[in-house]
């Protein structure tokens, strides 16, 4: 087969022929076109996905078996948005579907610094759910009621979460490097009765307890009646107020098997949360049947995860990846669970792992690949990854140089799948399609049942190779119910509906391929404006990544003179200095790489860039920052004391 210049892996027919994919858009019923290699058109899928919408979702809901002991009655109902009601009728629990199938199948693999590595069943984890569910219902959790956690990466995380869902309660999570003020601004919005907490972590060879950031979280949720600590780091803690129990305890005694409530689709499920870097983030409602549902089409038909299937993503309890890796349980994978740095004791830690635990599916982020790629690092010479058929990517725009990387370091015969969505939808709106080639610097395709348009400032559709603001102009399942105290929806409207009524506003920079691809150039909303031309910092950032002098960098718009410049600032690698030569030879690589639009007005040097916990840039944070604005809830960052450097660049 001929390959275009810009396809680095086309999948084999074996491959094709084996896609959850092809199954099911054969069993689709509608007759959908075959290529000449006899796979199906993934365009005209998608196009069948959103033109029928109710046919799709209740292809999916019958394909992928979900569990429920009653079926809807309709499958969508007023399609306008925000309303749109899904799965009318229904009864289910997201729990119930998790925990399926052979009591003695692999389920979870749990590891962390300093830690064993554990293995636990189906059965095992029904047992610990149903305990630890008991032991809530003892605690007067019921249906409604939130539980959350401020905890690790690990089974019992999971565990907690699933014996909540399972008897109708919330599950909220956040992870222990959040500042104790970020905790409290999320959970003290939402008042819980019960918090789950681990008495420390282990990251990058230290250990860190927990003792006073959980007395000020506990001191700041007046309404909690009872503390459940997970003996994780060996540390311990004491906390005075509410009734305080062990993990272990829990699990003592009780029955063998969970009670699943049945509750309706819409039925909420989690809590998520808003990054909050510029504010007190948003408490997104998502329930029960759209985010399994969701998650199910993204796990077999974008990922291709097949039951015995092992998949790992890097993640912690603060991002929505976490909650996306437990509901590959709902397709009999195995999922890793790993609590730690993904550097210790080296970058190759994660690829040994990946060997280790025959890990088909590896789930990563630009910033790990990249600091791979800068220390030379060759998975394939570090492990045996022969187990691997897919590498995925998401926390930001994967660059081309970095598909390049993968495809010379890692294992060849794999799908690399950049993905794109957002906590606000609790999946993507594009990724992976395993049946079609991967094109350098693209992701594979939209989402299915995604009805994904980039449109221009005056809200017009842009065709094929222009970019535009990300918008989708049809509902899908797993919208939020709501937000938290939010009875007249008055701030989910303001979220996404208020710029085009009606229509979902996502705040990314899209490009639609003419092949089908999907190019995302960062977020709209720190969408560069100079002169007023709109362009995406993802293609600055691209531009600058191959030059060994610098280690990282952050680019925001600033405004000056009735116009916006562009800022560029960067981390030197060791020894580089940023005279005018480097910052010459930068403007030049911009202006070759990109446009003479991107390149930056001004250059500077910083210590660091800052990051969320969840390892995004804060371009918003820096640019209030640069422009002289406060910044109040810095909890949310992984480093917060970057930001002062940024304060008197313009002194």
């Amino acid at each position: 087969m001929s390959h275009s210049p810009d396809v680095l892996w086309t999948p084999s027919t074996d491959r094709i022929d084996r896609a959850n994919l092809t199954a099911f858009a054969a069993d689709a019923p509608v007759d959908l076109p075959r290529g000449a290699d006899g796979s199906f058109d993934d365009q005209a899928l998608w196009r069948w996905s959103v033109d029928d919408l109710p046919g799709f979702w209740a292809h999916v809901w019958r394909w992928c078996g979900v569990v429920a002991s009653e079926q809807p009655t309709a499958i969508m109902g007023d399609p306008a948005m925000p309303g749109t009601t899904w799965f009318e009728g229904a009864r289910l629990n997201y729990a119930e579907n998790l925990l399926r199938g052979d009591r003695d199948r692999l389920a979870v693999i749990s590891a962390a610094e300093g830690r064993q590595t554990r293995r636990f069943t189906v059965g095992d984890l029904r047992r610990d759910v149903a305990r630890v569910q008991a032991s809530l219902v003892a605690m007067g959790v019921g249906r409604g009621d939130r539980v959350c956690g401020f905890v690790p990466n690990t089974v019992e995380s999971l565990v907690a979460m699933l014996a909540t869902t399972a008897l109708g309660a919330i599950w909220s999570s956040t992870s222990p490097d959040f500042g104790a003020q970020g905790v409290v601004d999320r959970f003290a919005q939402i008042e819980p009765a019960v918090l789950v907490v681990a008495d420390g972590y282990r990251y990058g060879g230290r250990t860190h307890g927990l003792q006073d950031k959980v007395s000020d979280v506990v001191a700041a949720l007046p309404g909690l009646s009872h503390l459940v600590v997970i003996d994780f780091a060996g540390v311990g803690l004491t906390v005075d107020g509410p009734t305080v129990h062990g993990w272990d305890d829990l699990l003592a005694d009780g029955p063998d098997e969970p009670d699943f409530v049945q509750v309706p689709a819409d039925h909420p499920l989690f809590v998520m949360y808003s990054s909050g870097t510029t504010g007190v983030p948003k408490s997104i409602v998502h329930g029960h049947g759209g985010t399994l549902v969701k998650h199910l089409v993204e796990h077999q038909l974008s990922t291709d995860l097949h039951p015995g299937d092992v998949l790992s993503w890097f993640t912690t309890c603060g991002w929505m990846m976490w909650n996306w890796l437990a509901s590959a349980l709902a397709s009999e994978a195995t999922i890793v669970l790993y609590d730690g740095s993904p550097t210790e004791p080296d970058a190759g830690a994660l690829w040994r792992q990946a060997a280790e635990f025959g890990v088909t599916h590896f789930g990563t982020s630009p910033k790990f690949l990249s600091a791979c790629e800068k220390l030379d690092m060759v998975p394939r010479e570090e492990a045996d990854l022969s187990a691997l058929r897919a590498i995925m990517s998401s926390g930001a725009p994967l660059n081309p140089e970095q598909f390049d990387w993968v495809y010379a370091n890692v294992p060849d015969d794999v799908t690399l799948a950049s993905i794109s969505g957002g906590t606000d939808i609790i999946g993507c709106f594009a990724g992976g399609v395993p049946t079609k080639p991967v094109r350098r610097g693209e992701l594979q395709g939209l989402g299915l049942g995604m009805k994904v348009e980039a449109w221009d400032d005056r809200g017009r559709p842009l065709p094929p190779g222009e970019k535009g603001e990300l918008v989708c102009t049809l509902p899908f399942p797993s919208m939020p119910v709501g937000f938290w105290n939010d009875p007249d929806d008055s701030r989910y409207r303001e979220a996404y509906f208020a710029e085009h009524p009606g229509v979902w506003t996502h705040g990314d920079f899209i490009e639609l391929r003419p092949e089908g691809g999907v190019v995302i150039h960062g977020r709209s909303d720190t969408t560069l404006n100079p002169g007023g031309v709109r362009i995406g910092t993802a293609e600055i950032y691209r531009a600058i990544e191959p030059m060994s002098e610098i280690a990282d960098g952050i680019v925001v718009g600033r405004t000056h003179d009735g116009d916006v410049e562009v800022v560029l600032c960067v981390v030197l690698a060791d020894g580089a200095t940023l005279d005018e030569e480097l910052i010459g030879r930068i403007r030049k690589t911009i202006r070759t790489t990109a446009t003479p639009r991107h390149v930056p007005a001004h250059v500077f040097a910083v210590p660091a860039i800052p990051y969320t916990i969840s390892g995004k840039k804060v371009e918003k944070a820096v640019r209030r920052v640069i422009e002289g604005d406060r910044v109040d809830n810095t909890d949310a960052m992984a480093n917060p004391e970057a930001l002062e450097a940024f304060r008197h660049l313009f002194d």
